[in-house]
């Protein structure tokens, strides 16, 4: 008996696969093989990276926080602090935000925690 092989399911896997690598630079974006390994990796970075941008944000934020707090003449360690002894809750995006576009908003809360 001859084998018997699913050639429809295998195309469409791999169709699916070239139309995601499409755009990419040089032999990523038309030889299968190479194709299927950029894909693969993508995927890894995309995983990693989604995760990472956690980190890339609250990193940015507590600097915006740290700048706008020295304007005032306080540090971002003293400043954190101050705002748990007085059991004010604002998260870090807020208070980036505040400190950015709302100046004045964010000295009334330092104000508040002096």
């Amino acid at each position: 008996m001859p084998r018997s092989v699913n050639a429809v399911a295998s195309k469409a896997k791999r169709k699916k696969i070239m139309k995601e690598t499409k755009g990419q630079f040089g032999r990523r974006k038309n030889v299968w093989t190479v194709a299927k390994n950029a894909y693969e990796k993508g995927q890894v970075y995309a995983y990693r990276d989604r995760r990472a941008k956690k980190r890339n944000f609250r990193a940015l934020w507590i600097q915006r926080i740290n700048a706008a707090a020295r304007l005032h003449d306080m540090s971002y360690s003293v400043f954190m602090g101050k705002l748990h002894a007085k059991n004010i809750e604002i998260s870090r995006k807020v208070l980036a935000d505040l400190a950015m576009n709302n100046p004045e908003a964010f000295k009334a809360i330092v104000d508040a925690v002096k």
